[in-house]
């Protein structure tokens, strides 16, 4: 269990910058609430902050406005997880939460997370960057495999393409999916097994859950409707399997320099043992709904979801503003 105080040191004026423009606007919304409501419930002042399109360009004027001690980020998605809004708040010398610039511009990018963590000897599935249009003639690979947009979140715009699928072989230039929206995908080989995930706290790994999902496939539909997906945590899984996750994960977190809280999402083959194990991306941004892992696994550790808010803010204070 986590050690944590009754109450913050003292009251502080936190701006919850939430909304965003991307798919994941609503999850942002639902986040964004979520974490306001608890930073009132502990004594804090909080200004809400919509990040919309339209007022995208008055920003920095309504945090200068604002004039809050902390920004809570928590939009996800482009371009509050790909370290545009970092390098704003950076510019404007804003303490915020969770990763910064640099993490946050690997983080974001499916093949740069590759780059970054093979090297230090985080098993990730291989793969290679695909035109979309190249699909229409060829799979790129053998059949099962996967097809993912490089930096977009949720599972947003992936589809496994096998054998037997509904895509056609080659791929029908009129049947949807992520190459009629995006120019550019990843394909990786598609690994059979259990989907695991694994949050981390400042220099802890907290548990592992498994999603469970009772359509085909952990979709964006699946991580954010109420009875689409069942969580179990901890994970009912070998020892050895959650403490290689657990440990994968921080080791993903130092290595890309994440800061406050990030979450590792993981396919395991469970036929091959610990040699099935592959961690998928990291996301620095991950979702604070009720139905979000990160707070579940708070739970687990004995963080209520207004103790696991305190500490993201707290988080945001264990470096030195930036100048």
């Amino acid at each position: 269990m986590i050690e944590v105080a009754s109450r913050p040191a003292r009251p502080l004026h936190v701006a919850v910058l939430m909304g965003g423009w991307s798919s994941e606007r609503e999850v942002s919304l639902s986040s964004g609430s979520g974490v306001a409501e608890a930073l009132e419930s502990l004594g804090h002042r909080v200004t809400r902050v919509d990040m919309t399109k339209e007022r995208r360009t008055a920003l920095a004027a309504d945090l200068a406005a604002a004039a809050p001690d902390v920004v809570f980020n928590a939009l996800h998605g482009v371009p509050g997880e790909d370290g545009t809004v970092q390098g704003l708040l950076h510019l404007m010398g804003l303490r915020y939460t969770h990763s910064g610039l640099a993490a946050s511009v690997i983080a974001i990018d499916k093949q740069l997370t590759k780059n970054a963590l093979v090297p230090h000897g985080i098993r990730m599935p291989g793969g290679m960057m695909v035109g979309s249009e190249s699909l229409y003639a060829a799979d790129p690979m053998p059949r099962p495999y996967v097809l993912k947009p490089v930096n977009e979140g949720s599972s947003v715009g992936v589809a496994i393409v096998t054998a037997h699928g509904n895509y056609g072989s080659p791929i029908g230039r009129d049947v949807a999916g992520p190459w009629q929206e995006f120019p550019m995908l990843l394909a990786e080989p598609f690994i059979r097994g259990r989907e695991l995930t694994v949050a981390v706290l400042g220099d802890r790994a907290l548990a592992v859950t498994e999603l469970v999902p009772t359509s085909e496939f952990y979709d964006y539909d699946a991580k954010y409707t109420d009875g689409l997906t069942v969580h179990i945590c901890p994970a009912q899984i070998p020892a050895e399997i959650a403490e290689s996750a657990m440990a994968m994960a921080l080791k993903a977190h130092h290595v890309l320099g994440c800061r406050g809280t990030s979450r590792s999402d993981f396919r395991w083959d469970d036929e091959q043992g610990e040699a099935g194990l592959y961690l998928l991306e990291v996301n620095t941004q991950p979702g604070m709904t009720k139905l979000s892992l990160v707070p579940e696994q708070g739970r687990h550790v004995g963080l209520s979801y207004a103790q696991l808010v305190q500490r993201i803010v707290d988080e945001a204070f264990a470096e030195d503003l930036p100048t």
